[in-house]
């Protein structure tokens, strides 16, 4: 049996595998060059004492002790033909694609539509967004294959482990090509330079198992026969602009995984008489520093140690019996455009894999809640939806018709005052001063205004001259939920039909999403496929 030890180190002794073995060995009592094998189970970085360090779990194999991994989990698949069931998959990000994983392991043939474009298509139209301000509503930052995650910063921490297999997720992640590491990081990351090529071995996955993935597909209706859901019809989104053409798809069951901004869905499912709820979200700003900075106030060092990584923060406070809470923190990384329609600014964070821009950036959000909107209440149960759209189109109509963000030095947010001029900023498309105090709800305005001020007495530096805010980080979830039965996890109304991940509102971020794609195909697989 190995031995299992809790090690500190510093930063070198973290990258050297030599002196982490010196080490393992010399706390197991035994010399280096007996160590057999070494597993880490678990990395986290402390920086609550005055120099950083590791603290790190592991395995220690001596003599004789012989380390067996696990065997892959993808060495368990055979091939599909639709023998035991075919399953439609709505949406490509990482619910629809870990869903279609899980129905290959069962045996069940996936077949995977999305209104977007493949991974690698897919971002001349971010381009396009970024340098041309041109905003596809069907392939953009949160529409095509990998969903909103992919080009976003690929942060695989989560608080729902009781939801699925958060080690099978993340062993699927590694098998596809992300580093071993995110199985020990107490919080992993992969990087949206390096996202983009899972996804597509993912994908490469599915079709070589049997399973099909078809890109420019919009569901426009769903089939329904006597409550019970037979399949969808589609129209093609052609990249060339050529005629559109629609297709049915018949299949016994059909996993709606469309992610957190197809509103088109939401108001399908309404038009058909199948139930939605509104839901309460979340809707704030970004807040970008330099990196340097949050380096120092988090390390104390300046600079930091180039075996340390970009530091990172998580705030949050209580305003008038609310939360105001950090959201999707990217060190080292990119304020990015995440509109999904024309007439409409929202923007999100990225980093790379090295987290290594000059900027860091992070949603401060607060909740919305039904409570909140009695002014639209008119709007039913796309109250929460409504708002969200209507704030958008506000941030962009008091711009100039481009993709340019509307942005306040933090201390003139904080204060209510235009900005006479703005620092650089990672968000290419550019900033200008505008008046965010009054073009944010005045609720919204308040808890944030409240809680950025907050945020500078619990984080000594974080309240500076050089931080700007932009409008407006409005996607963090969705503002609708779709229904579905505790126990089977179908739709309450139709047969079939199983909403799934962060469009459905079961979700919120990858790992998530994944953990919830494993268990909606496991639950096709006991309830319809029996």
């Amino acid at each position: 049996m190995p031995t299992t030890l809790e090690l500190v180190l510093n930063p070198e002794e973290r990258d050297s595998e030599t002196l982490l073995r010196k080490k393992a060995a010399q706390q197991a009592g035994i010399r280096p060059e007996t160590v057999s094998h070494l597993e880490i189970l678990k990395v986290s970085l402390d920086a609550r004492s005055r120099t950083p360090v590791f603290r790190m779990r592991v395995d220690v194999y001596g003599p004789g002790e012989l380390y067996s991994p696990e065997p892959a989990i993808l060495s368990g698949y055979r091939p599909v033909d639709g023998s035991r069931g075919r399953v439609l998959i709505v949406g490509a990000g990482p619910a629809g694609y870990f869903a279609a994983l899980e129905l290959l392991e069962q045996g069940v043939q996936p077949i995977v539509l999305d209104r977007g474009k493949d991974v690698r298509t897919r971002r001349r139209d971010l381009r396009a967004i970024q340098q041309f301000h041109e905003v596809n509503p069907h392939s953009n930052y949160c529409f095509g294959e990998g969903g909103a995650g992919t080009y976003s910063d690929g942060k695989l921490y989560t608080r729902s482990v009781k939801r699925g297999n958060l080690q099978k997720a993340l062993r699927l992640l590694v098998e596809h090509g992300a580093k071993s590491d995110i199985l020990s990081e107490a919080h992993p990351h992969i990087g949206s330079n390096k996202l983009p090529g899972v996804v597509q071995n993912i994908r490469e996955t599915i079709l070589h198992y049997g399973g099909e993935v078809h890109f420019g597909q919009l569901v426009t209706d769903f089939i329904l026969k006597n409550g019970v859901v037979q399949g969808v019809r589609t129209q093609t989104v052609s990249p060339e602009k050529k005629a559109e053409t629609t297709r049915e798809w018949l299949a016994d069951a059909v996993v709606l995984a469309t992610g957190h901004s197809a509103r088109d869905i939401y108001r399908l499912l309404h038009a058909r008489g199948i139930a939605i709820e509104a839901k309460p979200f979340a809707l704030g700003v970004r807040v970008e520093h330099p990196q340097a900075l949050i380096d120092e106030i988090q390390y104390r060092q300046n600079p930091r140690n180039e075996h340390l990584p970009a530091a990172s923060y998580s705030l949050v406070c209580q305003i008038r019996e609310r939360g105001v809470f950090s959201f999707c923190m990217c060190p080292g990384g990119l304020i990015v455009p995440a509109a999904t329609a024309p007439g409409e600014i929202v923007v999100n964070g990225m980093s790379m894999s090295r987290r290594d821009s000059p900027y860091a950036n992070s949603g401060v959000v607060t909740s919305v809640e039904a409570e909140d909107l009695k002014a639209w209440e008119k709007h039913g149960v796309f109250a929460h939806l409504e708002f969200q759209a209507e704030v958008e189109r506000r941030m962009f109509a008091a711009g100039d018709g481009s993709q340019r963000g509307p942005a306040l030095r933090l201390p003139d947010f904080i204060a209510g005052k235009l900005s006479v001029d703005l620092p650089g900023t990672s968000y290419i498309p550019g900033i200008f001063p505008a008046p965010l105090y009054d073009l944010l709800p005045p609720f919204i305005y308040k808890r944030l205004r409240d809680g950025l001020s907050r945020f500078g007495q619990l984080m000594r530096g974080y309240y500076t001259n050089e931080a700007i805010v932009v409008g407006t980080e409005s996607r963090s979830s969705a503002p609708v939920r779709i229904p579905r039965d505790p126990g089977t996890l179908m739709h309450p109304d139709v047969q079939g039909l199983f909403p799934c991940g962060e469009g459905a509102g079961y979700a919120g971020g990858i790992l998530s999403a994944a953990m919830d794609g494993q268990r909606v195909a496991q639950a096709v697989c006991a309830v319809v496929l029996r």
